[in-house]
């Protein structure tokens, strides 16, 4: 996969690609990305990449010209067609399952966004996909899209050294994943459930379903309304919360 990131401060982007898995899966050629000051497309005399909103207003509104020439160039570059994804907070609101889609590009460009917004014609027309990481404003579109890209790459083939790690997440199962435990067995008075401790994977993986679905209807009950409950799931559900 070919990342490319749109954005005013290409140094913000330094420490997360060059730190833990993101390093290891560059290092490992799973995903390439490349950072790009979109300032240095502008014809702007001034250097500018903004001007003043038509019809007035407070703040400033990225210019088109800019990001326009700069997608078009990285198009050319790559002999691609990027998915081009604008962090916006009117975007999507971001979940797993986009990320498991994003997976699947062989290029994605991410559009990091300052000042009051975007010139509309860059959402309607350069875009493929707004994306929100949450129902809040930041500074700029370059936190959002290190979360993104963060939860795209681990996804690839061998980011993570095991493959099942990804697939068993929550989110990805559409539950909330169960307790995990590790040594020591008892830890101030504490101990590990016995059932994890017997051996039995058949009843193992009986109790992390149960869990895994006591979890999300306790955390997340939203989650729950578009889950494919099976009858035995059902069960212990309904035991749950006559229990409660």
């Amino acid at each position: 996969m070919q990342i490319d990131i749109l954005t005013l401060f290409p140094e913000m982007f330094e420490g997360v690609f060059h730190s833990s898995i993101l390093k290891k899966a560059r290092e490992a050629n799973t995903f390439q990305y490349e950072t790009i000051n979109f300032r240095e497309y502008t014809t702007n005399k001034h250097n500018k990449v903004d001007d003043y909103p038509y019809g007035g207003g407070a703040g400033m509104v990225l210019s088109p010209q800019p990001l326009f020439d700069a997608v078009e160039d990285l198009q050319k570059k790559r002999h691609t067609t990027p998915r081009v994804v604008l962090m916006c907070p009117q975007g999507e609101r971001y979940t797993q399952t986009k990320a498991e889609e994003l997976a699947k590009e062989d290029h994605l460009i991410f559009i990091c966004g300052h000042y009051e917004g975007y010139d509309e014609r860059i959402r309607t027309h350069l875009a493929t996909d707004e994306i929100s990481i949450g129902d809040y404003v930041l500074t700029g579109g370059e936190l959002g899209a290190m979360v993104v890209i963060d939860s795209v790459v681990r996804l690839l083939p061998d980011a993570l050294g095991n493959e099942e790690s990804a697939q068993k997440d929550s989110f990805s199962t559409g539950l909330l994943e169960h307790p995990h435990y590790t040594r020591p067995r008892e830890f101030r008075g504490l101990s590990v459930p016995d059932v994890i401790l017997s051996g039995n994977h058949q009843k193992i993986e009986e109790w992390r379903r149960k869990e895994s679905l006591k979890r999300t209807y306790q955390r997340r009950p939203d989650l729950l309304e578009s889950y494919p409950l099976t009858a035995e799931e059902k069960k212990w559900l309904e035991w749950d919360k006559n229990k409660d």
